[in-house]
């Protein structure tokens, strides 16, 4: 980097001054002499690292640009503004939690029929907790984030329809159609009241709500933002025309 400024055609003055900051951190004289090649093993050079995906671009130029040397096992500096720490680690590991995709399934299946319920349930043993690990290699700090499926919200997409429970909101667990349940109202389910035109279908959307929390290596914990992760599905709604006689 510093070859390319010289040859960038700055100002000698600012090449002069680029010079005495390396020498005064990096020379033999300076805070870590020769970049603190005899320190090799004991600690490592922390500095700033932008995380490119972070919504917020303002935020990522909060963290003051500059080069300090922590030894393994000691703490950053407390004037280090987001240096990481474990609470860090923990929202590191937030970003890199990967949970199934909301998949339902349904019986009767295909299309539905008016006052017919339709029983609605997660696969079973899809919807686990699910960890992720951040640590820093050297200085024994560690976080571990946890994501824990807690419910399943069912919106049928019309009015035209009663949902089971009335809530809506079902068990993670709610079990599956099995034979010999026939009459019975489904623990999370919906039946619709109204057929749907010709070619038009309700939009049933299934959402399971994750929730967050952490745990450190030093005992420390806490919560983060449940996720909440939907699909929606294409349901057509038939009515069976009958003829007594």
């Amino acid at each position: 980097m510093s070859t390319e400024f010289y040859g960038s055609g700055h100002l000698d003055e600012d090449k002069r001054l680029l010079r005495e900051s390396l020498e005064a951190n990096y020379g033999e004289d300076g805070t870590y002499p020769n970049y603190n090649i005899d320190l090799q093993g004991e600690g490592m050079f922390w500095q700033v690292v932008r995380n490119e995906n972070y919504p917020d671009r303002e935020a990522q130029w909060e963290c003051e640009s500059r080069t300090f040397w922590v030894d393994f096992g000691d703490a950053p500096p407390a004037d280090v503004p987001q240096a990481v720490d474990i609470e860090l680690l923990a929202e590191l590991a937030y970003e890199r939690i990967r949970v199934p995709d909301t998949e339902i399934e349904m019986n009767p299946g295909g299309a539905q029929t008016v006052n017919l319920a339709t029983w609605l349930w997660l696969e079973q043993g899809a919807f686990e907790p699910v960890s992720v690990t951040a640590s820093l290699d050297g200085y024994g700090l560690s976080a571990t984030t946890t994501a824990t499926p807690v419910g399943l919200s069912i919106d049928p997409g019309t009015a035209d329809a009663v949902s089971h429970p009335g809530s809506g909101e079902c068990a993670i667990d709610a079990p599956a159609y099995r034979s010999g349940l026939e009459g019975q109202d489904p623990p999370c389910g919906v039946t619709y009241l109204r057929s749907t035109a010709a070619g038009a279908a309700y939009s049933l959307t299934a959402s399971v709500r994750w929730e967050i929390a952490w745990e450190g290596s030093d005992g420390s914990g806490g919560v983060l933002p449940d996720g909440v992760f939907e699909t929606s599905y294409d349901v057509t709604v038939d009515e069976v025309q009958t003829i007594v006689q």
